[in-house]
């Protein structure tokens, strides 16, 4: 007892029936908000599986995107293309340029300022008329060559506005997947939140009547100078603190012992891709640093990447020059690393489900020189380098 208390008035039973009351209040309001946070688990798990799917049609979305930079940069390819033959052949033309305006404007006054004999003068003639018509020709091409040019940007305005439309609904989609991700986290953090001031109140109110039980069992052992009682309530007292400590140690262990997923188990192809787009290298292709240890994807511009598996997230972070960096523990020793992202959506620890997004991939302008981003894939078992293809759907 501390030196406070036993300077007041003894505690009377009917205070320590009080505070055991509000001790099992506590308790149970503890007991409610662990069942909210188990709640708030189970509705995560649920909003994980709608996100999931969030990302499929967000997916096609993406794919949309992607078919209309395609035009756009094919057609801003050609249109270079086309630029540079007319520089060429405007280039080609331009010391003609003079001598074409003089004889257009004054074509006898041309030929007379030159001195010559008459017959060089027919020869001249006939010459130089066989001069104008190649540059009339020579005119036509550059006329056509314009004529590509200004087509071609044409049809790039035309694909202009169904570009920004495909990206703008992309944006739209990716707001909406991004307003579920922080409801989740809202939810989530409120729960804990809740669940850890029960907690602090319990462990207050059992403190306080703990203090008052022990006041009043001092007093009936002072009264009754029965030290043997106090030395066996002590015993009682520790041994329930050791019981309860070991509960509270097994429980931690069974929680870390439990599997982050439920693994991989025989390559049967039935994994999603991380995201939609073509294989840009494959598992063990030869490269200048030695053969790769896993898969490299070219994504739409800022699409979104989601789990290949089930599992917990270990990692997510900045590492070395692989910039943002994701790995996700699939179980039975299986764990899938993947980096290139603008952002991360998840958290360490955090539990995601097949398919549910995980992070965003930089955007794309195909109208730029910069080059595409892309995603890289890698599986591990064991630590070990494993081909992820065989795991993954054809089509992600």
């Amino acid at each position: 007892m501390t030196p406070a208390l036993s300077c007041a008035a003894p505690p009377t039973p009917q205070q320590v029936q009080e505070a055991e009351r509000a001790r099992a209040v506590e308790i149970e309001a503890q007991r409610q908000a662990q069942a909210q946070v188990r709640a708030a688990a189970a509705e995560e798990e649920r909003l994980g599986r709608e996100r999931a799917a969030a990302a499929v049609r967000l997916r096609a979305l993406e794919a949309t995107t992607e078919a209309r930079a395609q035009v756009v940069a094919e057609l801003a390819r050609r249109r270079g293309e086309a630029e540079g033959r007319l520089a060429a052949r405007a280039a080609e033309l331009a010391p003609f340029l003079p001598l074409i305006e003089r004889l257009g404007l004054f074509p006898a006054e041309t030929l007379l300022a030159v001195p010559m004999a008459p017959e060089d003068s027919v020869r001249g003639l006939i010459v130089l008329g066989g001069m104008v018509r190649e540059l009339e020709a020579e005119a036509a091409k550059l006329r056509a060559e314009q004529a590509e040019v200004d087509g071609l940007q044409a049809q790039i305005d035309a694909e202009l506005p169904g570009l920004a439309a495909a990206q703008a609904a992309q944006a739209q989609a990716g707001q909406a997947l991004d307003a579920q991700i922080a409801a989740a986290r809202d939810v989530r953090r409120h729960a804990e939140g809740a669940a850890a001031e029960a907690e602090r109140r319990a462990a207050a109110a059992g403190a306080r009547a703990a203090d008052l039980r022990a006041a009043l069992v001092r007093i009936e052992e002072e009264r009754r100078a029965a030290e043997a009682k106090a030395r066996a309530d002590a015993e009682a007292a520790g041994k329930a603190r050791r019981e309860a400590e070991a509960e509270a140690a097994r429980a931690r262990a069974e929680a870390l012992s439990r599997p982050a997923g439920p693994g991989l188990g025989a390559p049967k192809g039935v994994l999603a891709a991380p995201v939609a787009g073509p294989v840009l290298r494959g598992f063990g292709e030869p490269t200048e640093s030695g053969t790769t240890t896993g898969m490299s994807f070219q994504p739409a511009s800022a699409a979104r990447v989601v789990s290949p598996c089930g599992g917990r997230v270990v990692y997510g972070g900045v590492f070395r020059s692989f910039g943002l960096l994701l790995i996700v523990d699939c179980g039975a020793g299986t764990h899938f690393v993947l980096s290139g992202f603008e952002r991360l959506d998840v958290q360490v620890g955090q539990t995601v489900q097949p398919g549910e997004p995980v992070g965003q991939m930089p955007p794309w302008d195909p109208r730029g020189t910069a080059g595409r981003p892309s995603l890289y894939l890698e599986l591990r078992r064991d630590g070990q380098p494993v081909n992820p293809a065989p795991y993954l759907r054809a089509k992600g």
